[in-house]
């Protein structure tokens, strides 16, 4: 199937898409809110890659004058999404099925804020300028287009750190991390918002603590869990640990993650830049 080849996590999974229902509120909680670092005056905004709908759904439902459309390649999630929408009754949220890798099936000028937050899981390196000059096509001028990465943690747990450099190696070799011990995607923001021409080019780092002992780590604890279990088959693929030494490291990780001298940090990186309104921009 086409998704297994081109996605560390297959999309219509019912372990990814139960992990990433938590995740979504989890790391909007730890940048802020859903929009802290500029106001809340959108009229049209599209979520890329929404998955099943959070960061869209609490959008429209605290800016119930602006229309959200939300894009993701899973059937299922997008159907979730929807039924979602209808039962909060958010007659201003929306969302279809579309691979954003393939091009954006909207109207030149259609948003004025696109929004999209790690993409690095399924993005190849060469395909982000193309992305950038399609979210700058669907944008009117003067729009916005917010870009939230995260990096692989900060820990003083070693078995956890080695399934991150397998993961980040695999990712390197399948062409989407930018760094073969780190996914390196939070450095390189602003540096596709400055290639696609954008304007006014901002940053807000942000940071998610989940030590032994902080609010979060629980809940990062099941959502590495499940992560290291399901990115498992795309690691194996490469070659770069045997399947028994994998699932040792993995059992480490765990009993590491539940010490009680557990220390980890992630970094997030949100990086946003406005469509020019001066210059006439053509695409090709």
């Amino acid at each position: 199937m086409p998704n297994e080849n081109r996605y560390v996590i297959d999309p219509e999974s019912a372990a990814e898409f139960a992990r990433l229902l938590k995740q979504e509120r989890l790391f909007t909680t730890a940048m802020g809110g859903l929009l802290p670092e500029q106001p809340m005056q959108f009229r049209h905004v599209l979520d890329l890659a929404c998955g099943p709908g959070g960061w869209a759904l609490d959008l429209a439902q605290q800016a119930p004058g602006a229309d959200v459309v939300g894009i993701d390649i899973s059937q299922v999630m997008i159907e979730y999404a929807n039924a979602q929408a209808v039962v909060s009754q958010l007659s201003n949220a929306h969302f279809e099925v579309g691979d954003i890798t393939e091009g954006l099936p909207f109207a030149d000028g259609s948003f004025d804020l696109v929004n999209a937050r790690y993409i690095v899981g399924f993005m190849r390196r060469d395909a982000w300028p193309e992305l950038l000059k399609e979210c700058l096509r669907v944008l009117e001028p003067g729009g916005t287009i917010r870009l939230t990465e995260m990096e692989t943690a900060e820990t003083n747990a070693h078995s956890y750190e080695t399934l991150n450099g397998l993961l980040s190696q695999a990712m390197y070799r399948r062409g989407m991390a930018f760094s073969e011990v780190r996914l390196g995607a939070t450095a390189m923001l602003r540096h596709f918002l400055q290639q696609a021409g954008c304007e006014h080019i901002q940053e807000h780092p942000s940071l998610i603590n989940y030590s032994y002992g902080a609010e979060s780590h629980q809940e990062q604890y099941q959502n590495n869990a499940i992560i290291f279990k399901l990115t498992r088959p795309f690691i194996l693929k490469f070659g770069l640990i045997n399947p028994e030494d994998y699932d040792k490291w993995y059992e480490l990780a765990l009993k590491e993650m539940r010490s009680e001298d557990f220390c980890a940090v992630s970094f997030m990186n949100t990086a946003w830049g406005m469509k020019p309104t001066s210059a006439s921009l053509s695409y090709p």
